[in-house]
């Protein structure tokens, strides 16, 4: 049985959101995991296009040479320059930081089971759950992630499932239960069904 075939018979209401949108395109994206780290930090609470925009600007200035090294060579103002906020500039440098001491093994990453990523990542100052949950999902394409803390997924979930509120982890849990072994991907299709006007 395929994932979505699984998911299919798992749930209905996933069932039903999966017919309207059709196959969803999966690709890991390529980077290496200091580039990615650094990718989800950018992006935190921004558009898609603005996040966009700024990571280009950070990639063309360090170039080639995007490591933990160089980023440690640049100063927070001059992160700045390159269009992070404060905050933004020093979660770079924290991570940074956390590799060049050792702190965190970051090569080491795609061997450890998910609860350990999950836990060596959310000791980098800056990166979260939710930070983790994107790593996992989209850089080391780990199949089973149920990202909890993510807006955009608990609003799909209120949605389809027609609940009064957004739902807080442990319903989500629940909910997802029968998605098990393929959360991520079903959280893909729920993210896609934010996209669609009509209804599922």
């Amino acid at each position: 049985m395929t994932p979505i075939e699984h998911l299919q018979s798992a749930d209905p209401i996933i069932a039903a959101v999966i017919q309207k949108i059709g196959p969803l395109e999966t690709s890991r994206d390529s980077q290496d995991h200091f580039r990615a780290l650094c990718r989800i930090i950018v992006g935190q609470q921004l558009s898609v296009a603005v996040a966009r925009a700024i990571w280009n600007r950070v990639e063309a200035h360090f170039g080639p040479n995007f490591s933990p090294d160089a980023v440690l060579k640049t100063s927070e103002n001059e992160l700045r320059t390159l269009g992070l906020s404060g905050a933004k500039a020093r979660y770079l440098l924290a991570l940074a930081t956390h590799i060049g001491e050792g702190k965190l093994q970051i090569e080491r990453l795609e061997s450890l089971p998910d609860e350990e990523i999950v836990r060596e990542i959310v000791a980098v100052k800056g990166l979260g759950p939710w930070s983790a949950d994107m790593f996992l999902m989209f850089h080391l394409g780990r199949p089973d992630i149920l990202p909890v803390g993510d807006l955009g997924i608990r609003e799909a979930i209120k949605r389809l499932y027609n609940l009064e509120n957004r739902p807080d982890a442990a319903q989500m849990t629940q909910i997802a239960a029968p998605w098990r072994p393929f959360r991520t991907l079903a959280s893909r299709y729920l993210w896609k069904s934010l996209d669609t006007n009509a209804e599922i």
